[in-house]
């Protein structure tokens, strides 16, 4: 394939998804055409832009004019090494969403299958076509083509009131964020009337502008990319979304928001000032402590892996603000560093969570339980799930030798060199933050055991658990595709680091590619093997070895001597699941540890009540504390305009002189 052609060959693919949506309009109601026929295309779509897009990171810079849009001006596309890598990842996203879907989607989901296949290929496609974008035209277009499309896939199960109401916050909120980024392009363009991307970044704006241009960039992504205080939309809406929904929404709709804080920040913008970074720092500190600390006290199963994106999105944003102190000190090695951590958190969090979104559908189909207290020993019946499952909870958590290990350990590795940089302010506080960052990834790790534990292990708190059914074959193969990715990000580090070299010499020309390659593929060590190294094959290897040992150990050499017996049980005769540990139990410790960060309504039960009950309901102050007076002062804004309306046609035409004298005073001026 000449690389000239690589993207060609991606608006080929932006093209077939496009043709499938539309076939899925006209199989509106043909569940088994949708489910079988169109979203294995899709999936095979997906696949080949997972392979364009790793191709895409090897090439130079490709352009291209799309001649669509209004007169004069058309779409500008673009294909470089950070949007190259985003499409593999939403390469990788796709093709295991799509392929799990064909065997998830069936009658009775809301939305007609047809309608449904064609409202997720548009996502999709604009999904790739804003990758592609080089001007503030063809951004804009597909940033709102991909806002409206979630929408209505967040919102397939429209009849019910909540999750019509989950659909408009999260369309609500997108759109806010979309005015502060037609502001930050408006600033960009510096007042040239030109909004390619090729001009932006000939301009030098002061540092004043800059900065009110990163600001808007930050709130503007921030808002998808579900960051502190933004996150709100984000447990409302995964609940309400089908779970391939979520997956897709989690493992790539987020990270959008990433892609455009990463492209307006060290590719439109010429300079990077170190407070910058630590804003960034601190906002993504706040924002993974808040979101692990929700997660663990969940008792919904698909709200606590949202929060857990909160998490992992808010390291995500540590690890850009890392990047971007080291980048404004012209420590460009270290910045390199960190942005390998972060796109390593991108690929690994796409993966892994994608894998545990689709997880809790197939338990959702098998069971229809959301509620963890309603779930448990789901692992004797629905084994290929289970399983697939837990590899998705060991990258989640950060174990050794997945995905999500990897990327948490070159984070820590970023912050050992933090003590360098020309600033004692910094210098005291980011060893700080770096125990923070280890104890969210305790947490994680602890809310993950809940997560696995209380719905595949111990016995069935329900009666009906045990008519579960396990995985269809179709999303079986979607669990296999996705854990392999996890396992392959985890045990081969040192040629993925490599690839991410291309990404990182363009955004702030250096990478740690050569470092990591000197040492062979089963080494990594990101700046010398004297400093850190880890050997994730090495480990694989012992950790089998143990396991056969201790195979060997009790099987063959101790077997004799064992003696079987029913276990006493505390004295108890009868155990059962009420013996079980609940996930309210799990979440006490930190909702009582972290109880400031909470609003807790608690239910007592009166003396006379013949059956008691006692009930905990908590909830998120960002909705007292930013949203309900923001809420109030537009209700008065609203009533104050409503008083403009019921005058008379004098005094609006008195108005609006008024305001084109201003005007005209303002142009002269």
């Amino acid at each position: 394939m000449e690389h000239l052609l690589v993207i060609h060959y991606v608006l080929l693919v932006v093209a077939g998804w496009l043709v499938v949506g539309v076939l899925g309009l006209a199989s509106l109601h043909r569940t088994r055409v949708v489910a079988h026929g169109l979203f294995p295309v899709g999936a095979v779509f997906g696949l080949l832009l997972c392979g364009l897009g790793l191709t895409g990171v090897f090439a130079g810079p490709q352009e291209a004019i799309l001649p669509l849009g209004l007169p004069n001006l058309p779409f500008h596309l673009r294909l470089d090494g950070l949007s190259a890598y985003f499409l593999a990842v939403l390469g990788v996203v796709s093709t295991g969403v799509s392929t799990f879907s064909a065997g998830y989607f069936r009658k009775g989901e809301g939305t007609p299958p047809g309608l449904l296949c064609f409202e997720y290929h548009v996502c999709v496609a604009s999904m790739a076509l804003l990758l592609l974008a080089d001007d503030a035209y063809c951004f804009m277009v597909a940033w709102e083509t991909m806002t409206l499309s979630a929408t209505f896939l967040v919102m397939t199960n429209h009849r019910i009131a909540e999750i019509r109401r989950a659909a408009f916050l999260y369309f609500l909120i997108s759109h806010v964020g979309a005015l502060a980024l037609l502001l930050c392009f408006g600033l960009l363009q510096a007042n040239t009337g030109d909004y390619t991307f090729a001009n932006m970044r000939q301009q030098h704006l002061d540092v004043f502008w800059a900065s009110i241009a990163f600001l808007l960039a930050l709130f503007g992504f921030g808002t998808k990319a579900g960051i502190f205080p933004l996150h709100v939309w984000l447990p409302e809406a995964h609940p309400a979304a089908p779970s391939p929904v979520s997956a897709l929404m989690s493992g790539f709709v987020l990270k959008s928001g990433l892609y455009g804080v990463l492209r307006t920040v060290f590719d439109l913008l010429h300079v990077q000032l170190w407070w910058w970074g630590a804003s960034m720092l601190a906002l993504g500190l706040f924002t993974a402590l808040f979101g692990v600390v929700f997660s663990a006290i969940q008792t919904d199963m698909k709200r606590l892996l949202a929060y857990s994106s909160i998490d992992n999105i808010g390291l995500m944003f540590v690890s850009m603000g890392l990047a971007i102190l080291f980048r404004a000190y012209g420590m460009n090695a270290l910045a390199a560093l960190s942005l390998t951590a972060l796109l390593y958190q991108i690929a690994s969090h796409a993966t892994f969570k994608s894998l545990l979104f689709l997880g809790t559908g197939s338990v959702l189909h098998a069971t229809g339980e959301r509620n963890l207290g309603h779930l448990g020993g789901l692992i004797r019946f629905m084994p290929w799930t289970a399983w697939a499952v837990l590899v998705g909870v060991f990258a989640s958590a950060g174990l050794p030798p997945l995905s999500g290990f990897v990327s948490e350990w070159l984070l820590l590795q970023s912050f050992l060199f933090t003590p360098g940089l020309p600033n004692a302010f910094l210098n005291m506080v980011v060893p700080l933050v770096a125990a923070l960052i280890a104890l969210v990834a305790a947490l994680a790790g602890y809310t993950m055991v809940k997560f696995f534990g209380i719905i595949f292990l111990g016995q069935p708190r329900e009666a009906k658990l045990t008519e579960a059914h396990d995985a269809s074959p179709w999303e079986r193969v979607g669990f296999v595709w996705l854990a392999v990715i996890c396992v392959l990000l985890g045990l081969l580090p040192v040629q993925f680091v490599i690839v991410l070299e291309r990404v990182t010499q363009m955004l702030v020309g250096a990478g740690i590619g050569p470092t990591v390659a000197r040492n062979g593929w089963l080494l990594l060590a990101p700046t010398s093997v004297d400093r850190a190294s880890y050997m994730p094959v090495v480990f694989l290897l012992f950790f089998f070895a143990c396991c056969g040992l201790a195979w060997v150990l009790i099987r063959r050499l101790y077997h004799g001597r064992m003696r079987r017996a029913a276990p006493w049980a505390c004295g108890f005769p009868f155990v059962n699941a009420r013996m079980q540990d609940t996930a309210e139990g799990f979440g006490q410790p930190i909702r009582e540890i972290f109880a400031p960060l909470f609003r807790i309504d608690r239910q007592l039960p009166s003396p006379s009540d013949q059956h008691p009950v006692y009930s905990v309901t908590v909830t998120d102050r960002s909705w007292t504390l930013v949203y309900e007076p923001l809420e109030r002062l537009v209700r008065r804004i609203a009533a104050l305009a409503g008083r403009l309306q019921a005058g008379r046609i004098a005094v609006y035409l008195m108005h609006s002189f008024l305001v084109l004298i201003v005007l005209l005073m303002l142009v002269r001026r």
